[in-house]
């Protein structure tokens, strides 16, 4: 019904429109209509075809800066550890998944504070007002982060990194941790946050799976094996979450596991 009206409106307005043309006059009635142009023009001087990859590369940069920016944060361990309190309770979709990313996100903000002060005292912020190259600002930029991860790398996943990257350094072992590139330290990073993550969420579980032996065991003894024990269990396992202080639990582990780190 709806559509029909839609039409009718739609030929009303064409009629009105045209309505002068029909009438004999001698003027038919303009209607301004934008014209769109897509194509691509030759280039005339190799500085524009530099110029358009400087541009292309510059976007794919743009779009893949968040998550490579991410992982060289905390963002991975805290979002895993909060992941695995969701599903260590239960709950598939509660809180939601925005509310637990957006909780990991201002952590990170809050971690990552004293690294991101540096760098806007030491790299931007003179950049900005012209008193060092790119050069140095890349570098300024690099060492908080560098520093940062050096603190949180187990030396097991840097040696494999290392390894895999068939590295050769003049002693056969790298003297010190500037000796080695900045590529080989990332997923050396990413994979000791990896293992850290699990090593909280398994603790984390700990204690939601006696919760749920217990019901287990005690309908069984009762002879209710058709009842689901996740519908009994659910409801403790919130109860002792809630009174146990279960998020400020896990926040100050997350926190700690990062301010008391060696």
């Amino acid at each position: 019904m709806n559509r029909n009206i839609s039409i009718l409106i739609l030929v009303i307005v064409i009629f009105l429109v045209t309505l002068p043309a029909f009438a004999g006059s001698s003027e038919a009635p303009t209607i301004p209509i934008p014209s769109f142009q897509i194509g691509v023009t030759p280039a005339d001087r190799p500085q524009d075809v530099a110029l358009s990859l400087q541009i292309l590369a510059l976007m794919t940069v743009l779009s893949v800066a968040p998550a490579i920016l991410l992982m060289l944060t905390s963002f991975t361990r805290v979002i895993i550890v909060l992941g695995f309190v969701q599903r260590a309770i239960g709950l598939q979709q509660t809180p939601p998944q925005q509310v637990i990313s957006g909780l990991a996100l201002f952590l990170t903000l809050f971690i990552m504070m004293p690294t991101w002060s540096n760098i806007y005292d030491n790299a931007l912020a003179p950049y900005l007002a012209g008193n060092i190259s790119s050069a140095e600002a890349w570098e300024g930029t690099i060492k908080p982060i560098r520093d940062f991860m050096e603190k949180y790398t187990h030396k097991s996943e840097l040696s494999l990194m290392v390894s895999a990257a068939d590295l050769e350094f003049p002693g056969g072992d790298p003297e010190s941790y500037d000796d080695i590139p900045t590529r080989v330290i990332i997923p050396a990073f990413m994979l000791s946050e990896l293992r850290t993550a699990f090593q909280m969420g398994i603790v984390i579980f700990i204690p939601f799976i006696v919760v749920d032996m217990i019901v287990s065991s005690v309908l069984l003894a009762m002879g209710m094996m058709m009842l689901p024990p996740m519908m009994i269990s659910l409801p403790f396992k919130i109860l002792l979450f809630v009174m146990a202080d279960g998020w400020n639990l896990v926040v100050v582990s997350v926190l700690k596991s990062f301010l008391n780190a060696p």
